[in-house]
């Protein structure tokens, strides 16, 4: 498989920064809402990794799709998708925000930017939210549009990203709060913002709406940001494990429900908002989850996991499947994300898992890891 190229088709989608990531050491793509995400640059995966932790990275993941809903009626419409009560929400504020179906079953778990109170983008991870999002304004007859904007998301991640920031932006860029965007100028446009990420070593996240400003400033960032050894990079597999930020279509999917995955925070079942599925999460939380998502440690120094793994007791009954492992060296044994069903989720618990034909122990434990 490794040596097997991705045909690029306008249904895969290139971004604007394709050739300049291809000139920088890319190694290796994945695909995410039909677009291409880079997964792997040049030097080994512990090796980005320690570099992410330490210093500063430059991502293309424009792939991070934006579905706009605007509107009179768009704040009724995000409400209705999401689980979490959005009635208090501000202007110039992300929040995350689990999205559910009739069932409760997670449809995506995007970041819902409130550029105003007509106004909404949700940045999507891999499903195709914008079909879901029609479908329900129809149903309701909201007056709404929707829309995939043009906006190609760049992220600036790492310890080193806020002084990389502020040499080109300014000392204001250091005031935006987590979660928090505004506009700042580069160059005479505007560009949104976030203090936000896919990693938890700090950063933002720049929507880049003028794609040509936006190619400029993907360069300056190069240039300004030698003296941070500064590299490219792409979401870091053993970074985001270890602090447990979850992969829609790897770490949860349309099976599961918000309060098996663990966001119980972002689930608002006791005021009167109305939400698709609030009646089935009522159910959900009266009678008892009958999974639960949860960390594992295994004894092994490596694992590639391209699909789900069963895990078993001692009488080899199943008791719950990994969906996403790595080797972490700073645990020095392989770490990963799995859904236990019930009773079988206590910490410290053993179970067994069978890797290409080599059977080992495991071990329950709570998330994040770091």
């Amino acid at each position: 498989m490794s040596n097997i190229q991705i045909a690029k088709a306008k249904r895969l989608r290139s971004t604007p920064y394709t050739s300049r990531i291809e000139r920088q050491g890319l190694k290796a793509y994945t695909t995410y809402n039909h677009m291409l995400l880079p997964a792997a640059f040049e030097g080994s995966m512990e090796e980005t990794y320690f570099h992410l932790k330490e210093h500063v990275q430059v991502w293309d993941v424009a792939a991070e799709r934006q579905v706009e809903i605007s509107g009179e009626d768009s704040a009724k419409l995000v409400q209705l998708m999401t689980c979490r009560d959005l009635s208090k929400s501000k202007d110039g504020r992300c929040y995350y925000c689990p999205i559910i179906d009739d069932q409760a079953g997670l449809i995506n778990d995007p970041i819902v930017l409130r550029i105003n109170e007509n106004k909404w983008w949700l940045s999507i991870a891999d499903s195709d939210v914008i079909l879901f999002a029609k479908g329900l304004a129809i149903g309701k007859n909201y007056k709404v549009n929707i829309i995939e904007p043009n906006v190609d998301i760049m992220a600036i991640q790492g310890p080193k990203s806020f002084a990389l920031m502020e040499k080109i932006f300014g000392k204001s860029i250091t005031n935006l709060k987590f979660f928090g965007f505004d506009y700042f100028d580069f160059r005479g446009s505007k560009h949104l913002i976030a203090r936000s990420g896919w990693s938890k070593q700090g950063g933002y996240e720049v929507y880049v709406e003028d794609t040509l400003s936006g190619l400029d400033l993907y360069d300056h960032l190069f240039e300004i940001g030698k003296e941070f050894n500064v590299k490219p990079g792409c979401p870091h597999l053993i970074e985001r494990i270890e602090s447990a930020l979850l992969s829609y279509g790897n770490d949860i999917d349309l099976n599961d429900n918000p309060l098996e995955c663990g966001f119980d925070q972002f689930v608002n079942l006791d005021n009167d908002i109305d939400f698709l599925g609030k009646e089935k999460l009522i159910k959900i939380k009266s009678e008892g989850i009958k999974k639960k998502l949860m960390g594992v440690m295994i004894n092994l120094d490596t694992i590639n996991l391209s699909k789900s793994i069963e895990l078993k007791d001692n009488d080899n009954n199943n008791i719950g499947e990994l969906r996403s492992a790595v080797f972490s060296p700073t645990f020095n044994k392989v770490i990963g994300l799995a859904m236990f069903n019930k009773p079988y989720w206590d910490v410290g618990l053993e179970f067994n898992i069978n890797i290409d034909g080599v059977s080992t122990k495991g071990t329950v434990c709570n998330i994040p890891f770091i």
